[in-house]
């Protein structure tokens, strides 16, 4: 359209030569700012005024072009881990709860899966009513989406449970599998348009959410077999699933496994030769004999993903077994970058041997007893506890701090078990 035709339809062709004069081409008018009208001598009000609506809505119409001349995004094959969540008797509370009371309970189930989704780095491709279908892998892949997709599923079996939403106790089931797909046309149109994803993944998902007890989590051996021991599970056999050829081994998983290493729990006990690493294993030897002559040591590994890390701590682990040593391991988790000292916590919890079932007194009765073992100055002990969250004994209270003066004090006294052996430490593993 040429400017001159469209200043006569906003009843503006008195501007028509200011326009053709200063060269405003079709192409620049929707760049054209106030200022540039006033500039240009358009008068202060009605005029100028539709004029910046007209180029505001030229600009939007000009956006929505350039949208729909965008390319859809390709489709491409890869491997994703699917997640399917349902709701358990969601039909019953149909029945039972007002439209409207309906409405507020699932839009709480919604969100509570979408925000444990997230935090997982995982992708909701879809609300089905009263069901959600999630992909771990796309758009984003990460090399333990198969892990990242349990543990979403176990946390969102209690987020779902502790929902107070209506008066209505709620449960969830969740089923999840792993393979190759095809993931990326665009269906639907819309709020309807999805990702969609072709392969047998998504169905195997789908059915083994149907298997699944509720408040429970069935995954396939596909994803099984990619998170190793990092989990306990429940075997459930060899099962019969509709529209899948052939039976099908599922498992239960129940909770995160207490193996501390996600080295050993992936890749287990039984290790493949080291080839290729006689170099870097003699410098580390070379440094623990300084060490042992009391020259203090540090040594920093550091590399890719997958390039033999752990795998070379283990070596020098192996090498050193005859020795006496005192090996202390820290990890960090990208699962708990808001828990503050996780990797201490984590190491104190092992240390004190901590069962899941104990109750808070008996926690802190083993870390009473672990801490005096390493001659733990008294006044440390309610620190140390409070950074557990563990209840303060009365022998044991609380000194009055501030929350940066307790997180100073921690950090300063978070690893004391060392201290009750004089051999050399071998060094931190994994932190």
């Amino acid at each position: 359209m040429e400017v001159a035709v469209w200043l006569r339809r906003l009843g503006l062709e008195r501007y028509e030569a200011t326009f053709r004069n200063n060269e405003i081409e079709w192409e620049t008018l929707s760049k054209l700012t106030a200022e540039d009208l006033k500039d240009l001598g358009v008068l202060l009000g009605s005029h100028r005024r539709k004029l910046l609506e007209a180029i505001a809505a030229l600009r939007d119409e000009t956006k929505a072009a350039d949208h729909w001349a965008m390319p859809s995004p390709a489709a491409e094959r890869r491997q994703l881990t699917v997640m399917f969540c349902d709701l358990v008797g969601s039909t019953a509370l149909s029945a039972r709860l007002d439209p409207e009371d309906l409405r507020e309970v699932i839009a709480a189930y919604h969100r509570a899966v979408a925000e444990v989704v997230r935090s997982f780095d995982g992708f909701v491709a879809k609300y089905m009513g009263d069901g959600v279908l999630v992909y771990f892998g796309y758009p984003q892949a990460h090399e333990d989406d198969a892990e990242r997709a349990v543990r979403a599923g176990l946390t969102v079996i209690d987020a779902v449970g502790s929902l107070d939403v209506k008066s209505a106790e709620l449960q969830a089931r969740v089923g999840i599998a792993t393979g190759v797909v095809v993931v990326g046309d665009l269906i639907g149109e819309g709020s309807a348009q999805e990702q969609s994803v072709v392969g047998e993944t998504p169905n195997l998902a789908a059915r083994l959410q149907t298997l699944a007890e509720p408040g429970t989590v069935a995954i396939a051996a596909s994803t099984r077999r990619l998170t190793g021991d990092l989990f306990e599970y429940r075997d459930l056999g060899e099962i019969e699933l509709k529209g899948i050829a052939g039976p099908v081994s599922a498992w239960q998983a129940l909770r995160p496994s207490a193996v501390t290493s996600r080295f050993e729990a992936l890749r287990g006990s039984a290790l493949s030769p080291l080839v290729g690493r006689d170099e870097e294993i003699d410098l580390l030897l070379r440094r623990w004999v300084r060490a042992k002559a009391g020259d203090g040591q540090i040594v920093l590994i550091s590399g890719e993903p997958g390039i033999g890390k752990s795998r070379i701590t283990a070596e020098l682990e192996e090498r050193l077994r005859a020795e006496p040593h005192l090996h202390l391991r820290y990890f960090c988790s990208p699962y708990c970058r808001d828990s503050a000292l996780y990797p201490f916590i984590d190491q104190l919890w092992h240390a004190a041997e901590f069962a899941r079932d104990d109750p808070p007194t008996t926690k802190l009765e083993k870390l009473e007893a672990v801490l005096f073992r390493a001659a733990q100055p008294d006044e440390d002990v309610p620190l140390l506890a409070d950074l557990m969250s563990l209840p303060v004994s009365a022998h044991h209270p609380l000194p009055n701090l501030s929350p940066q003066r307790k997180k100073d004090t921690d950090t300063g006294g978070a690893a004391p078990p060392a201290r009750r052996s004089s051999a050399p430490a071998a060094g931190a593993d994994g932190l």
